[in-house]
């Protein structure tokens, strides 16, 4: 089986030394333990590439950006996350499918923010030449970051699938789920009937993942949780950083409330669909799933 690091050059280089760690590891529970769980850090450290390094532009821009400067806060942003998105694909460490699937969610993550700020959802307080009404452009890449970590993640630790729905019954439940962050404004939420499909169709799903040779696995809605409440902490850290603020904030940072957390589950369903439409789910092979 090749090994998940070839398609990344720069990981590659290490696969030597890697190599020899792993040899070190190897026949020792308790090394063996420590190098898994190291690895899956790593994994999980490089697969958040994209969304770590704008987090860290979110932070760095709040405390040292001059306020006084000729080019926004926002368009500067926005230029260093295009340019972060050219040195990945000229360097390889995202390959042109990932590329699509950003370039996508790109699209639908903006025209969503066009559309609740429009409805006073959330503001962005600070000026900016590159927008689309109250939105900045940057934005649209803060919801690309998270197809990118899913796309990585799949390619990362190799997944594996036992009862995954067809992908025609996700791509309906994921075009409901973007209507409704539309329609609930005008009409009833629908977002209990949204979670309950979510449990149908996945409920049974589980994810076998690799992080070194044996594979691992877990439930596929729990993955998806999990990765949705990192994605809530980082909003905390956004709405900190005063990058952007929802109504509850105007006179002062407050945590972005808890409820929020389920809207962050629906989209990210969204993005697993576009991740797995391209991807084409395999199934695990019997005598991995019965290991």
């Amino acid at each position: 089986m090749p090994r998940t690091a070839s398609p990344w050059p720069l990981i590659a280089r290490f696969q030597a030394r890697e190599a020899r760690l792993s040899a070190w590891a190897e026949g020792h529970r308790g090394r063996a333990f420590l190098y898994e769980f190291l690895r899956f850090g790593v994994k999980q450290a490089w697969a958040c590439l994209f969304g770590g390094v704008l987090v860290a532009l979110l932070l760095a821009t709040h405390y040292f950006y001059p306020r006084d400067a000729l080019l926004s806060r926002y368009d500067f942003l926005f230029i260093a996350a295009l340019l972060i998105q050219a040195i990945m694909l000229a360097s390889r460490l995202e390959t042109l499918e990932e590329a699509k699937v950003i370039l996508v969610y790109h699209v639908i993550g903006t025209a969503m923010e066009i559309f609740k700020t429009h409805a006073g959802s959330w503001v962005y307080p600070e000026a900016a030449f590159f927008r689309i009404g109250g939105v900045p452009l940057f934005s649209g890449f803060m919801y690309a970051a998270i197809g990118s970590y899913i796309a990585r993640c799949w390619r990362l630790f190799a997944f594996r699938f036992v009862r995954h729905s067809p992908l025609w019954l996700l791509g309906l439940l994921s075009a409901a789920i973007y209507v409704n962050f539309f329609l609930h404004h005008y009409i009833v939420d629908f977002r209990l009937l949204l979670f309950a499909a979510c449990a149908v169709l996945l409920g049974r799903t589980w994810v076998h993942y690799r992080i070194h040779r044996a594979y691992r696995r877990m439930p596929l809605l729990l993955g998806l949780f999990l990765v949705s409440l990192f994605i809530w902490f980082a909003e905390n850290i956004g709405t900190w950083t005063q990058t952007w603020a929802y109504p509850h904030q105007a006179a002062g940072w407050n945590m972005v409330k808890f409820g929020k957390l389920g809207a962050w589950f629906l989209l990210l369903i969204v993005s697993y669909t576009l991740v797995a439409w391209i991807n084409k789910p395999e199934a695990v092979a019997e005598k991995t799933a019965a290991s």
